[in-house]
């Protein structure tokens, strides 16, 4: 019992103090439970220095590779399955004297089958590795009924009782477990029966309801293609033609094209015409995934200023990164060179340099008009919950997830945002921008304003909670919120802004 009790003793990991679950064995050669030295590793791991250099065993802090491989040690493995079998035996041997093996002086506890000789611990480990073992009481038990049946048992006519009553036992025990197992398996394959129907009914009903979509979409679309056509028979000038769709098409007709952006109504209606309007002659039309795009021969009609759905916006000044310098009126915007003094304890700011407008807009057309200084400036629309955090690997956060859609003015063209993805323009620079958003059609658009208007793009989304403008403005830069050519309204007082210019 007291080389019983040594033997547990050097099995235990040093960490949970129980005997090894697993054992695994490092390259300084401690031994340690799988499970205990892999959380060792990660915390040690998750530290900026552990990253990249490894961890330390536990008890000689010896540096290990990182992302060392860790094996099982199959050896200690089967000595520990002896001893968890020797500790749920009937009774443990008793050592008489005399009992120790000449070779290591430890106690005789296994047999070996192979050789057919008493062993200890340690000749399992070094010469009977790979030999079948057994503990010493189990191989007396077998020869001791082995002898009696063919002795005694025979003379009385009792031979084999012992085996017949452990089958008898061995075959309820694996009935109940089968019976057991059965059980199981019914219940658990109730569950899926059920899950999998509950899961197949959701997909009929989201395939019915998308089929009833695609349908309302087709008879758009063919209302689309019939009023073309009528034009295309009755209009000879294919300007004319371009022009006039964007116009004379019932508002409740709107394009529901899938799987990305569209610009603009005219150009979604030459999509569904195919063969039956050919392009005009020395334009530009090409094609990319997602959209039908025509060239930049092709002009959209000149959005008026103040029109039925103009909008007047003002900056919401809780919102405005601590470096955006609002005006008196909240209509002009500024990122200057330092922070306004206070602003910090205003509202939850954003923490990259955007500014929410304080208007937000719903079902409707809606249409406002922006002046900006230079190249570097971001405008856009977003829901409320656009996150204030400045995101990894980005100075914005406007049109990097599902519910915001962003327009970034660069020196060599634009960058549409959305979802985290951009799609490069190519456009020349306007310092006078207009956006229309026609909310229940789900379009939104950007427009530059010149001595013509010109698409610069479009995004087509099904807005679920009222849009907000939002802008992001580059050091030094500035935006205007309606044109500078017209006269602006009379500013409405808030509070105190942290700088006025």
């Amino acid at each position: 019992m007291a080389a019983q009790s040594e033997l547990e003793e050097k099995l235990v990991c040093s960490i949970c103090l129980e005997l090894f679950k697993v054992p695994i064995t490092l390259p300084c050669g401690h031994n340690f439970c799988k499970r205990c030295i892999s959380d060792h590793q990660g915390k040690q791991e998750q530290a900026a220095a552990g990253a990249k250099q490894g961890f330390s065993c536990p008890e000689c802090r010896q540096s290990c590779a990182p992302q060392l491989e860790l094996k099982k040690n199959v050896t200690l493995s089967k000595v520990l399955e002896l001893v968890r079998a020797s500790k749920t035996g009937v009774k443990q041997c008793e050592v008489t004297p005399g009992g120790l093996c000449p070779r290591h002086g430890r106690p005789l506890e296994l047999y070996c089958e192979d050789e057919q000789r008493c062993i200890c611990c340690v000749c399992t480990v070094q010469q009977c590795q790979r030999h079948r073992r057994a503990l010493l009481e189990d191989v007396h038990s077998r020869k001791q009924v082995g002898n009696w049946g063919a002795t005694g048992g025979s003379a009385l006519g009792l031979t084999g009782l012992p085996h017949q009553d452990s089958s008898e036992g061995l075959r309820s025990v694996i009935l109940s477990k089968f019976a057991h197992l059965e059980k199981s398996l019914q219940a658990f394959q109730c569950q899926m029966v059920a899950k999998v129907e509950q899961e197949l009914s959701a997909a009929l009903r989201r395939v019915e309801e998308n089929s009833n979509t695609l349908k309302g979409h087709l008879d758009t679309l063919r209302q689309h293609q019939e009023q073309a056509r009528d034009l295309l028979v009755s209009t000879t000038d294919h300007r004319t033609f371009l022009e006039v769709p964007s116009r004379s098409l019932p508002r409740n007709a709107g394009c529901r094209c899938f799987g990305g952006t569209q610009r603009g109504d005219a150009r979604c209606l030459r999509a569904g015409l195919g063969a039956a309007a050919p392009p005009q002659a020395g334009a530009r039309v090409w094609r990319e995934p997602g959209a039908v795009k025509v060239g930049p021969s092709i002009s959209a009609p000149r959005v008026p200023f103040l029109s039925p759905d103009h909008r007047n916006l003002t900056f919401d000044p809780d919102t405005a990164n601590k470096y955006l310098e609002l005006s008196k009126g909240q209509r002009r915007a500024r990122h200057g060179t330092g922070a306004a003094g206070g602003w910090q304890e205003r509202g939850s700011p954003f923490e990259p340099w955007q500014v929410l407008c304080e208007q937000g807009y719903g079902q409707g057309c809606h249409y406002w008009e922006v002046a900006i200084s230079s190249h570097s400036v971001i405008l856009g629309a977003t829901y409320r919950s656009l996150p204030q955090r400045q995101p990894p690997g980005h100075k914005f956060s406007i049109g990097l997830d599902g519910g915001s859609w962003g327009l970034q003015v660069r020196e060599d063209g634009y960058l549409a945002w959305h979802k985290g993805r951009e799609e490069k323009i190519q456009e020349r620079l306007y310092t006078q921008l207009g956006v229309r958003l026609d909310y229940g059609r789900g379009l939104l658009s950007f427009y530059g304003l010149g001595e013509e208007t010109r698409l610069i793009h479009c995004f087509h989304a099904v807005f679920t909670e009222p849009l907000y403008p939002v802008f992001w403005l580059c050091e030094g830069r500035a935006v205007t919120l309606g044109r500078r050519d017209q006269p602006q309204p009379a500013p409405q007082e808030t509070g105190t802004v942290g700088a006025r210019l």
